[in-house]
């Protein structure tokens, strides 16, 4: 019997180069963050003495989700639809809102998994709906 219980139902990448998002939070900071990013998130990534990298891998998580979903952000994907957040072994896992519940069961998915990378100068995403 075939298990296809993690069968992509869509697929997205995103690729971002940190500077962007430093010349983004320098330039606005607090309306960036707040507009971007869930209290949770913001909060994870301002432990660290850089927070740039953390805060430019949610960022292309959520541009990859948007994508695995086909929608973008925009009217059917807010921001803040999209969190990531770390599980208890630390692995970043994905949390919808009502918005991306609702695309979520549109597709006939179950859950939203999560990759993310990052250096100093970049970070990606890779985000798979099944």
């Amino acid at each position: 019997m075939i298990d296809d219980s993690n069968r992509a139902l869509g697929v997205g990448v995103d690729l971002v180069e940190c500077y962007r998002i430093e010349n983004l939070f320098q330039k606005q900071a607090k309306a960036f963050l707040d507009k971007i990013y869930t209290e949770e998130e913001i909060e994870y990534c301002m432990r660290f003495k850089n927070p740039i990298p953390s805060l430019s891998a949610r960022f292309a998580a959520k541009e990859a989700v948007s994508k695995a979903f086909g929608t973008g952000i925009g009217e059917d994907l807010d921001w803040k639809s999209v969190s990531i957040f770390k599980d208890e072994r630390e692995a970043p896992r994905v949390r919808l809102d009502d918005k991306g519940n609702a695309l979520l069961e549109k597709m006939g998915g179950r859950k939203v998994l999560i990759s993310l990378t990052h250096t100093e100068s970049h970070a990606m995403a890779y985000a798979h709906i099944c």
